[in-house]
């Protein structure tokens, strides 16, 4: 077969990008405690290359201190539109301080407030404070952009294995798994 996992991936997201009608980025990424509980949540990809899938957050919320403690983690696209799917796993790294700074300035003013003010996955007593955080942001920083917070950054998940699903109406599906090996991909095929 002789694919590049980055190329099938880039020739998948492209077909979504055009046919799935909303967030062809949206991805489930799953983390776990040291213990192995695991979490899942959306997220969505913000970059991706043969460097990785790269998504941001606050690093204080519950996913950001999960990957902290145990810097391994997968992903999931499910696009319907396309009746495909791709799942990744791999280890977590962080984005360097100039390029999350760069991706955060170019996030509307708006997004800029609302992650500055949010203490993410902590109980919030009432709706109320979150508003007057945002609003005391406004206050200091009455126009243009805000600086990126300590607590917010990017993760950048290096993947170990991809698989891609293909379906079929009659369910005989189609999956490739590539596995990385010390110098590239092993590639096969998985029963559907």
């Amino acid at each position: 077969m002789d694919m590049d996992p980055f190329q099938m991936f880039d020739d998948w997201f492209a077909e979504a990008c055009a046919r799935e009608p909303s967030d062809p980025n949206a991805m489930a990424l799953a983390t776990a405690t040291p213990e192995g509980l695991p979490s899942v949540r959306i997220v969505l990809l913000k970059d991706h290359g043969p460097d990785g899938f790269t998504f941001y957050t606050n690093k204080q919320s519950r996913k950001g201190e999960e990957l902290a403690a145990n810097a391994h983690a997968a992903l999931a696209f499910h696009w319907k539109s396309t009746y495909k799917q791709v799942r990744i796993t791999g280890r977590i790294e962080h984005v360097d301080d100039a390029t999350a700074d760069a991706y955060f300035a170019s996030r509307g003013r708006d997004k800029q407030l609302a992650a500055t003010a949010s203490d993410q996955s902590r109980p919030l007593p009432s709706r109320d404070i979150f508003l007057e955080r945002i609003a005391a942001l406004e206050e200091d920083y009455p126009e243009g952009d805000l600086p990126r917070p300590a607590h917010w950054g990017g993760f950048r998940l290096i993947p170990d294995a991809i698989e891609f699903w293909e379906g079929t109406p009659e369910r005989m599906h189609h999956r490739i798994l590539f596995t990385r090996t010390g110098s590239g991909w092993q590639e096969g095929l998985l029963y559907p």
